[in-house]
């Protein structure tokens, strides 16, 4: 779902930042070759996560959901340079195109990858993280939250994909859709939760940016 229309949502990519070549290729070989691409960030939203991470120039970054790689090295553009992204996926078919691309870029020594269930490896690590980024199984999301909140470093910031869940978050969830039902949830709780301040930016999908507020 679309929620600006087509020939704006063309004007906008026209007149951002262009995309690096190495993320061209990735993002055609992703298209070529792995199910369901339209999961991968893109141009727009690749280039606002390098932004937001360029601003924040974060010494450790947090993301939940690797897919092929794309939004990790957009992330990566705005590292501290000793800093270092921890990436969890749980799909091992992934990895050769993810690393195939993490060696191409120039920060391969500064991404850590895991592989399996996010919610056990976020327990494990003992890091501050001044920047997170959830884009993995909706059902989980408010758990991923509650996962992390307290390793958001103060004025750290935590951004959530696909939060408008192509509009479905406006209309009663029905038993079945998990997906939804556990989206609005989150949305709710980003909204309740005092801990942060939260803005819903209503582009691609929904991309929630929340900051961890000082105390």
């Amino acid at each position: 779902m679309d929620f600006i229309p087509k020939d704006i949502a063309e004007y906008v990519d026209l007149h951002t930042e262009d995309e690096p070549l190495l993320l061209q290729e990735l993002s055609q070989e992703t298209w070529q070759k792995v199910l369901a691409p339209r999961m991968l960030s893109g141009h727009f939203q690749g280039r606002l996560l390098s932004l937001l991470s360029k601003l924040v120039r974060p010494v450790n970054i947090l993301e939940i959901g690797t897919y092929t790689g794309y939004a990790t090295l957009c992330m990566a553009e705005g590292l501290a340079k000793n800093g270092f992204i921890y990436t969890i996926d749980h799909n091992e078919e992934l990895q050769s195109l993810q690393q195939k691309y993490f060696q191409k870029s120039g920060y391969a020594s500064q991404i850590k990858t895991y592989l399996g269930e996010a919610l056990d490896i976020i327990k494990d690590l003992n890091t501050s993280f001044d920047l997170v980024f959830i884009d993995a199984d909706k059902e989980n999301y408010s758990n991923y939250f509650n996962a992390v909140v307290d390793k958001v470093s103060t004025g750290g910031i935590i951004i959530s994909d696909n939060v408008l869940w192509s509009g479905k978050v406006l209309h009663p969830a029905t038993e079945k859709d998990i997906d939804t039902k556990a989206l609005q949830q989150y949305n709710e709780l980003l909204k309740a939760d005092k801990r942060v301040e939260t803005i819903i930016l209503p582009i691609r999908d929904g991309l929630t940016v929340s900051r961890k507020k000082i105390v």
